[in-house]
């Protein structure tokens, strides 16, 4: 299909592969692990090549403005292999100081044995990387909105910063999503998705993916194969299929959570709120810059007199639960989840209390979802 397809477009039929012998609107699923070879091109799940891949990777480079792209059957997998692909002993990664989790983990644990230096710069608008570029750095890792304080880092400005001094740029793209953010539009050279969240939206499927171009991608998949992070063709095809409705679900999913953040942020037992769109947020006209919307994490802190945990206990239906990006609304404690593993220090200089809530807004009416927060904080509050 042309380049200049709107989003809904290439979300329905970029990367669907028909076959002459099916005539099926829907990629078929080829449920094999064994290919002819002889006389045609080698197929194998490891190699990231089969047909269901494919038609995954395809459309998430599609909608990410990307030449291609390789799926992964998680984020963490994705995550890995990029890093370990392009860091070797010596070399110095510099990356933003809210990350996610298990990045924080990944780094800390694995790229520390094989003697990768880091350094590592505040999450701020007008933070100057250049500070924090040596001659031994060879790439520059960013994730704006950040998990889980939804800060926003400023794309053109750091991607302007790794062209001049020729350095690989990497963001994980995840709590944006390719319908608020292309960062590839932005000069950024590979984009990275935990799948599992928005792309696939139904809280069923674990995959992750990276795009950008020809040349990169290559580089990534003898790494990729090596760690054998291979998406299944069951699950390609599922979240080939959810991805065709990622446009219809992120709209009502960000206009939910812009309604919601407005609500809690007058909420006489909300502390604090974290939603770049808000005008009060910090990074409000960066993100407004580089975003369509501002995306469905809606983040805040309680007051002391609602205990966190139990306030989560009391909810009727939207979940507690350690992941994001389904249709239902899904809440969780960074401190208990995501973070778990950053010591309470660190999560301190973060800026991340025991207090603090992460929510995942679904696609429900906002005025369910606030009655569901309502009734939890007056059963707490009597």
């Amino acid at each position: 299909m042309k380049n200049n397809s709107g989003f809904n477009s290439k979300c329905v039929h970029a990367g669907t592969a028909m076959q002459k012998e099916t005539n099926a609107a829907n990629t078929p699923i080829v449920a094999s692990t064994a290919f002819r070879y002889l006389d045609t091109q080698m197929q194998y799940p490891r190699m990231f090549n089969l047909v269901n891949q494919m038609a995954v990777a395809n459309k998430i480079a599609a909608i990410e403005y990307a030449e291609t792209g390789l799926i992964f059957s998680s984020g963490m997998g994705v995550i890995s292999a990029v890093l370990m692909t392009f860091l070797k002993p010596g070399d110095e990664l510099v990356i933003q100081s809210n990350i996610y989790g298990g990045t924080y983990m990944f780094i800390h644990g694995e790229l520390n044995k094989i003697g990768v230096t880091l350094k590592v710069f505040p999450t701020e608008i007008d933070v100057n990387i250049e500070d924090y570029i040596t001659p031994k750095t060879k790439m520059v890792y960013i994730e704006t909105p950040a998990n889980p304080l939804l800060d926003i880092v400023d794309i053109e400005k750091i991607t302007s910063v790794c062209k001049a001094h020729n350095l690989l740029s990497v963001i994980d793209n995840t709590f944006a999503s390719p319908y608020c953010q292309n960062p590839i539009n932005l000069g950024v050279d590979l984009v990275m998705h935990s799948g599992t969240k928005y792309l696939a939206g139904h809280s069923d499927v674990m995959f992750g993916a990276v795009v950008g171009t020809h040349e990169l991608i290559e580089k990534i998949r003898p790494t990729a194969m090596a760690y054998g992070s291979v998406l299944d063709a069951k699950a390609a095809s599922d979240a080939e299929k959810s991805i065709k409705t990622l446009g219809l679900r992120m709209k009502k999913h960000t206009e939910n959570a812009q309604e919601i953040a407005e609500i809690l942020s007058k909420h006489p037992k909300v502390n604090k709120v974290f939603y770049p769109g808000l005008p009060n947020h910090k990074g409000h006209d960066v993100a407004k810059k580089q975003m369509r919307a501002y995306g469905a994490i809606v983040s805040f802190e309680l007051h002391d007199s609602v205990n966190a945990v139990d306030f989560q206990k009391n909810l009727e239906f939207i979940m507690p639960s350690v992941s994001l990006g389904g249709v239902e609304s899904l809440i969780t404690s960074p401190f208990l989840t995501s973070h778990k593993f950053v010591s309470p220090e660190d999560r301190q200089k973060m800026g991340i209390s025991d207090q603090m809530l992460r929510l995942s807004v679904g696609i429900e009416e906002v005025e369910d979802i606030m009655f569901d927060i309502n009734q939890a904080i007056e059963k707490l509050s009597k």
